[in-house]
């Protein structure tokens, strides 16, 4: 079928500067979670989830606990997400969303990589209606029919299932995240997923090339070395 989506390999970050990047945005993600819903990973689901995925991104334990015992302690900052929406270099579409605890600031510097790389953002809602927001799981397997069965049995809504090279690649509605998650662990023994988190995919995608291709990587850079952005999805491929 084919269905496009992102994956962050940021494990994979060349330099200790973007690592430490990648961490510090785990890090206020958890400490996020923690405090809206508690520290205990049994009890809050979402938290248990950005754990899992900090884990296998290898992001040191030191920054998971300290992350932790700042939202035990009460207190200390307040992040609000935020959502920003527009159009990137060749017309690409994108989402940026951020954790922020001074709106105004992100929004301007947000709004000055779009500025810069003489693109423009937009209004709430103008490119969002153009993905699909959706929980996705990727695991080693071949087995798409069992699968598809476990799921259908569990009341997950599957919204696409695929398998190429080995790896099946799960689609639901973002709701049935954890009920789909609990249903793959519990119809394939020792499940290891590459790929288990929320995501936004983009109906149809879209190359780029020359001068578009060369604004699209600075504009993605400056994104990224925003520390209140946490996620960019685009239809670039």
């Amino acid at each position: 079928m084919g269905r496009a989506f992102q994956n962050r390999k940021e494990s994979i970050a060349k330099t200790s500067d973007q690592k430490s990047k990648i961490y510090s945005k785990y890090g206020r993600e958890i400490y996020v979670l923690a405090k809206q819903g508690g520290s205990d990973p049994e009890g809050n689901l979402s938290l248990r989830s950005i754990l899992d995925r900090a884990k296998k991104d290898q992001v040191p334990s030191h920054v998971i606990e300290k992350a932790l015992k700042k939202a035990e302690g009460g207190g200390g900052e307040n992040f609000d997400r935020a959502r920003y929406e527009g159009f990137g270099p060749g017309n690409c579409t994108v989402i940026v969303d951020c954790l922020t605890d001074n709106p105004n600031r992100t929004f301007g510097d947000v709004r000055q990589a779009f500025t810069k790389t003489k693109t423009k953002i937009g209004t709430q809602g103008s490119v969002a209606h153009m993905f699909d927001h959706s929980a996705i799981f990727s695991f080693k397997g071949d087995d798409e029919e069992a699968a598809l069965e476990a799921l259908m049995m569990a009341d997950v809504d599957v919204s696409d299932i695929e398998c190429e090279d080995g790896i099946i690649n799960v689609f639901c509605p973002q709701q049935d995240f954890f009920k789909a998650k609990q249903a793959l662990k519990d119809a394939f023994e020792g499940i290891e997923f590459d790929t288990e988190e929320i995501q936004f995919i983009p109906h149809a995608t879209l190359s780029l090339e020359g001068d578009d291709a060369e604004l699209f990587d600075k504009f993605l850079n400056m994104l990224n070395d925003l520390d209140d952005v946490q996620r960019v999805y685009h239809n670039v491929v």
